[in-house]
């Protein structure tokens, strides 16, 4: 479904009375059967789209459109209502048409699919005014069946039978290469018995396609549109496909969107509530990383945030850098728009690539090399606003923030040894405050720098004559959400209590504490 300006030309070039039509309906399923019956209704006003053109359901429920190989029909799941669940777990919102390419390592789109689909729809009795639960999942991204299992022990089942959310969202590298791993990810997703919406990432390409429209066709068959819409009550959700192929080049992809996205983006928005929360899930950030090459291309950023203008509100997940980063965009990352733009670039499930020493249950350390544990969000939507938060993998400790801190200094030395804290959802405005044994709170700066507890791991990797895991801990990076403090000197000999506290409207309040030592030393 990614042809963009070849499919309209394809589209004008087709003498009208010679193309192939979806002429279906949107209904409201009340025997719960996935069939038509007589005496069900069709719903009017519901939008069904390919990914660029986008159409609206009539007063009986009927929607038509062009079916043509290469593209995805699906359903904007309107507010208020609920999609019925396929046998694989996802939401019954789409229909894949026929596939494009042919001859691709893992199979892509079957061309016998038909692509044309009623859909069916359940009135929601979710009750009004609670909010709305979103987990919030960053590259998954197994190597093998090996770091499958992994992700089943240490994320999915930690949340199974209870994951206090009413809907999911993947944000890409849903496997690393090996797309034989995508129906077990998504197997293992199922589990957890939420709808779940998933964007592509830049290892889920079919890498032997001949170009970027064809890239994503075995990505398609398991988890249909790349670009599609969905609605909630408190927000509009878009979940699209950001990674370039680019064959024969270096690098082979690159941040950015197509025509075809920017055509659907610009139908769809144009209707959206612009007083509405709308977020926006990708893989690539659209942020730019300092002093390195363009990952995202900028005149599509500049576009994307032209159409983007209008809103109030525009929360937009990213995941990719292995690292968490919350930045609020401006005028330096080309937003002009008068509302807020907020982008949250999330932590990994698989953390720094399912890497690292085992614990006595055989999973890997797999710390972030920003220093935050591998884990999820959870993005919390309520009275027009929102707030997110970092939950470790299988409930380990150090869930907010992590502390570094020397053991032993020397009474009377110069203070330039720090005390370090990584407090991994804060914001870049936090109050992270410290104070020593029951003196006054002090303020800590907030600094880029490598987190010392990655740095020690390194170190440890390095100086060691055999690998403790499967591969090592990644390197340190610096982190975005660290603070440093002196720790003083001029005080008793002896040990004394570390208290740090971290203050924002997401993180409430939250402390953790430390012990260090001061010692008598002669020259």
């Amino acid at each position: 479904m990614r042809a963009g300006i070849l499919l309209s030309a394809a589209l004008a070039l087709i003498p009208s009375m010679l193309r192939a039509e979806c002429d279906s309906r949107v209904f409201i399923d009340a025997n719960r059967n996935g069939v038509f019956d007589p005496g069900e209704r069709g719903l009017s006003g519901v939008g069904v789209s390919d990914g660029e053109h986008i159409v609206r359901s009539d007063s009986d429920g009927r929607y038509r459109l062009p079916a043509l190989p290469g593209k995805t029909l699906f359903i904007i799941k309107p507010a208020g209502y609920v999609l019925p669940m396929r046998s694989d777990g996802l939401p019954d919102f789409f229909a894949n048409q026929a596939g494009s390419a042919m001859g691709l390592k893992y199979g892509g789109v079957p061309h016998s699919d038909a692509g044309c689909k009623s859909f069916a729809v359940h009135p929601a009795v979710q009750p009004e005014d609670s909010p709305l639960s979103v987990l919030v999942f960053g590259d998954p991204q197994p190597k093998s069946t090996v770091d499958v299992d992994y992700y089943l022990r240490d994320i999915i089942a930690p949340l199974r039978g209870n994951p206090a959310a009413t809907l999911g969202i993947s944000l890409g590298d849903i496997v690393h290469d090996d797309l034989t791993l995508l129906p077990e990810v998504k197997k293992a997703d199922s589990l957890l018995g939420i709808p779940r919406l998933y964007a592509a990432g830049n290892h889920d390409i079919d890498f032997d396609a001949a170009s970027d429209a064809d890239s994503l066709e075995s990505f398609r068959a398991q988890f249909g549109p790349d670009t599609f819409a969905w609605e909630e009550q408190e927000a509009n959700f878009i979940v699209m496909d950001d990674v370039i192929y680019r064959p024969g080049s270096k690098p082979l992809y690159i941040g950015g969107l197509r025509e075809s996205q920017f055509h659907f983006l610009a139908r769809y928005l144009a209707g959206a509530d612009k007083n509405k929360l709308l977020v926006i899930s990708a893989h690539i950030p659209f942020f730019q990383t300092q002093g390195g090459a363009e990952t995202f291309r900028g005149a599509d950023r500049r576009r994307l945030f032209k159409l983007l203008a209008p809103f109030r509100d525009v929360l937009l997940l990213t995941a990719h850098s292995h690292a968490q980063n919350l930045v609020r965009h401006g005028p330096d990352s080309d937003w002009h728009g008068a509302g807020r733009v907020f982008e949250y670039n999330a932590g990994a499930t698989c953390g720094g690539y399912w890497a690292g020493e085992k614990d006595k249950d055989g999973l890997p350390d797999a710390m972030m090399s920003d220093g935050t544990p591998n884990g999820y969000a959870r993005l919390h939507i309520s009275s027009g606003d929102y707030r997110l938060q970092w939950f470790n993998a299988g409930n380990r400790p150090d869930a907010a923030m992590a502390l570094h801190a020397p053991q032993v200094l020397r009474q009377g030395a110069y203070p330039g040894v720090g005390l370090y804290a990584n407090v991994f959802m804060a914001r870049p405005d936090a109050r992270v405050e410290v104070k020593i044994d029951d003196g006054a709170w002090q303020s800590m700066q907030r600094v880029d720098k490598a987190d010392p507890r990655v740095l020690a791991m390194n170190l440890r990797d390095d100086a060691a004559p055999a690998l403790a895991g499967y591969d090592r801990a990644p390197e340190a990076t610096v982190s975005s959400h660290l603070w440093r403090f002196a720790l003083p000197t001029d005080l008793a000999l002896g040990e004394h209590r570390i208290r740090v506290r971290a203050i924002d409207d997401w993180l409430g309040e939250i402390t953790q504490d430390a012990i260090y030592r001061l010692e008598a030393r002669q020259p």
